[in-house]
């Protein structure tokens, strides 16, 4: 199959009384040639194992299988999942899984994979940021990870500080990846079109690790509370934040300043390695 127009997927969906969700984030390509540009700004390669989220109608999920040596696909919708079985909209080597991707178990899908394991994903809002969140956990699994995120997303993730859009998703993206916007796209590459563009973000782990193994957790817990009440300094949002240092003010005053932050300092005003050296000092 080598064309999906939108009038195809139209007819698909009318045919077999399907109808789109706007919480599952249901737009979907319908250009091959942009699917196959997408599939080659992942860096797709022959001998790589692709983890999919999101099928859809199989557009990219088929330029994936293109190009690599093996492509899971997980879809959440039965309807589509039925769809794509008996209308035969995907290669034979493209192994299906229905099911919900926040619940499915996805390091099974590793399993003995080989060096080269990347993820490609359509994520809708209400879903995105548990995702990511859950794919920086596997990050030491991953040699990366491609998705497809409303624009405003996109911008958390890769925002410096001092802007409007830096918040505890940026924090934990530094320190733990590297990210970049691989291009962004309108409304008209989508059926139907969304009322937002989006955009393709590309994610590494860093080179040069700045966590130590199985850090994470007790630093996003200081993040997040940090960032819980943006307009408080960080002394008055920790002391609020759940399970920080005991709410003790003078506890926080020290490991602000062992980590060489201001009391009158607001979260949104600090970079992240001396978020990472306040979540250290706080223990």
């Amino acid at each position: 199959m080598t064309d999906f127009p939108a009038g195809r997927t139209r007819e698909i969906l009318t045919r077999r009384g399907l109808y789109l969700r706007r919480e599952l984030g249901q737009n979907f390509l319908t250009d091959d040639k942009l699917a196959d540009r997408l599939a080659g700004l992942a860096g797709i390669e022959a001998g790589d194992l692709v983890i999919e989220i999101g099928t859809g109608l199989g557009v990219l999920t088929r330029a994936l299988a293109r190009r690599a040596r093996r492509v899971v696909s997980i879809e959440i919708d039965s309807g589509l999942v039925a769809a794509l079985r008996e209308e035969d909209l995907l290669p034979p080597d493209v192994e299906l899984v229905h099911g919900d991707a926040l619940r499915l178990d996805l390091k099974a899908y590793l399993g003995d994979a080989p060096a080269s394991v990347r993820v490609v994903a359509n994520l809708p809002y209400s879903a995105a940021t548990p995702l990511l969140r859950r794919l920086l956990d596997l990050r030491h699994r991953l040699t990366d990870w491609s998705v497809m995120l409303q624009r405003e997303v996109a911008r958390r993730i890769v925002a410096p500080p001092g802007s409007r859009d830096y918040g505890s998703l940026a924090v934990l993206h530094h320190l733990t990846v590297d990210a970049q916007v691989q291009i962004e796209l309108t409304p008209e590459n989508f059926f139907p079109a969304p009322e937002v563009n989006s955009s393709f973000l590309r994610v590494w782990p860093r080179r040069e690790p700045l966590l130590a193994p199985g850090e994470l957790a007790s630093v996003e817990k200081v993040v997040r509370a940090a960032f819980a009440q943006r307009r408080k300094t960080l002394v008055n949002s920790l002391r609020a934040g759940s399970g920080v240092a005991g709410g003790d003010r003078d506890a926080i005053e020290r490991a602000l300043a062992a980590a060489g932050i201001g009391i009158r300092e607001r979260a949104e005003q600090v970079d992240p390695s001396q978020l990472l050296a306040l979540a250290r000092a706080l223990g």
